[in-house]
């Protein structure tokens, strides 16, 4: 028997924890639909429902209860298992967590610039996993994608950049075709890339006023920057949150087709651990990398709105 999808297993429990898929997006940092997927796909590897979805609110099953409470159990084992075999971070680095789209494309491009003014800070980067909640005994501060302000006890949260998604595509793809001759009607047949599952394509071409066809075709992806890399190399269209990819459109590597946009109400936000106002060791780090992350986050969005 094959093993089960673990990112499935994280985003069922966290539903069955908080009592709702959008509960569970905004403690786990990802979309609704994403959510929604991965039930899905864990309800098709376990070959039965594991909720009742015809209520307005969907409802455990016997099964889904019983599975939920044994992942539960075994979820604090996993976590308590790996806060043991964890060796203890250095005291004076300052950790910054990023989720793969915002360390790929925002952060890592600029951290010359935060070289240039601080060489000395002590600075140690790691990945917010996809799916998985950040562990703010472990974290500074960190980069997450929700729909709204996230909340909880341990950190604090504000808004960063806007989540708003573009149609964008490579040059090459257009071939001779020119932006201003294309209609929404015939984005569909020059190949759809998508982001988790077909939802974003299926709301921007209701926003444009065309009825999505039963069936989209085009390539999925699970990640961010595999999306991106795909759009890169010419193999189709895909939605793109405007503010990853800006640098994109400036160099012309990408070309935005339509100024239509989905998930406006998703953003990115900073999250900050309130734990880290009691390690005076990186306090300095902290008020250094903030107060450079104000002036990037600026000069972004100044790009954006341009």
């Amino acid at each position: 028997m094959s093993l089960p999808p673990l990112n499935a297993l994280r985003a069922f429990e966290a539903v069955a924890r908080t009592g709702s898929f959008r509960a569970a997006a905004e403690t786990l940092f990802v979309t609704q639909p994403a959510i929604s997927h991965q039930v899905r796909h864990l309800e098709e590897w376990v070959g039965t429902p594991l909720f009742d979805r015809g209520g307005r609110r969907p409802v455990l099953t016997a099964r889904g209860q019983a599975l939920a409470r044994d992942l539960t159990l075994a979820f604090e084992s996993i976590d308590a298992a790996c806060s043991r075999a964890r060796p203890a971070r250095r005291p004076d680095a300052l950790v910054v967590a990023a989720i793969p789209s915002v360390a790929i494309c925002w952060l890592i491009p600029r951290l010359p610039r935060l070289r240039e003014r601080h060489p000395r800070i002590p600075l140690r980067i790691v990945y917010a996993h996809h799916g998985e909640a950040v562990d703010f005994s472990e974290v500074d501060l960190a980069f997450v994608f929700a729909r709204s302000t996230p909340q909880g006890d341990g950190f604090t949260a504000r808004p960063f950049l806007p989540g708003a998604s573009v149609p964008v595509c490579s040059p090459a793809l257009l071939a001779d075709r020119s932006i201003s001759e294309l209609r929404p009607t015939d984005l569909p047949s020059m190949e759809l890339l998508h982001d988790t599952d077909d939802s974003g394509w299926r709301e921007w071409l209701i926003k444009a006023h065309v009825r999505p066809p039963a069936s989209l075709p085009g390539a999925t992806f699970e990640d961010f920057n595999l999306l991106r890399i795909a759009a890169l190399s010419g193999q189709g269209i895909a939605l793109c949150s405007r503010a990853m990819i800006q640098p994109d459109l400036e160099s012309g590597r990408l070309v935005r087709l339509s100024d239509i946009t989905v998930l406006e109400d998703y953003g990115y936000f900073l999250t900050i651990s309130n734990l880290a106002e009691r390690r005076s060791g990186i306090a300095d780090a902290r008020t250094a990398f903030l107060g450079w992350l104000a002036e990037e986050q600026a000069a972004s969005l100044s790009q954006i709105a341009a």
